[in-house]
């Protein structure tokens, strides 16, 4: 019994090795890209998500102005209209939602909205860096400076397989270059080589 098993495992290893050796990769079936041709993801605008803060200006209305953070669902209260959900929208999309909120509640006459970020959600790096965790967000940082935020690389990182998953942990792994910009909320992983 005992010999039979040595000899599966002894088999097994034999065959990950002589698929290492003719350069076989596999990638997981969730993952876009190659090491070889990463993917670039691109530029979009950018969309509002849970734990971002904003400053609204709702214009001649002090009282209905100020600073407001979004929730665990992306959503925050304004004086009067009450819930707005902000998830998903862009800042223009989001100052017509607050426009029409203030119309249809027949509070204010053609209301001018404003809307800004003043602080974006944090992006997230895992697996092989010497700091995992959350990161605030910088705008323009790109996955080289946030690796370098972590720390740098862990021992065995698999330099050139780093993946992005945009839009939160059931979206798509691609496999990116260390140039490819980062958005907030983005998940980088930085998976661990096999030797």
């Amino acid at each position: 019994m005992t010999m039979k098993l040595a000899l599966l495992v002894l088999l097994a290893l034999t065959s990950i090795g002589l698929s290492a050796c003719a350069g076989g990769t596999s990638t997981p079936p969730d993952v876009v890209g190659s090491a070889d041709a990463p993917e670039v993801l691109p530029t979009q605008e950018y969309q509002l998500g849970s734990g971002d803060r904003l400053r609204i200006i709702v214009f001649r209305h002090e009282d209905l102005s100020g600073e407001f953070q979004l929730d665990g669902t992306g959503r925050f209260a304004m004086p009067l209209v009450g819930t707005i959900d902000a998830n998903g929208l862009t800042t223009r999309e989001l100052e017509e939602a607050i426009q029409k909120a203030y119309e249809d509640g027949q509070y204010l006459i053609s209301p001018q909205v404003s809307v800004a970020v003043t602080n974006f959600r944090p992006f997230y790096i895992t697996g092989e860096v010497n700091r995992p965790g959350s990161y605030e967000y910088v705008d323009g940082m790109t996955v080289d400076q946030a690796i370098s935020l972590a720390g740098g690389f862990g021992y065995r990182a698999a330099k050139d397989e780093i993946m992005i998953k945009r839009g939160g942990s059931g979206a798509q792994s691609v496999i990116v270059g260390g140039n490819q910009r980062v958005s907030p909320g983005d998940i980088i992983e930085v998976p661990e080589r096999f030797f």
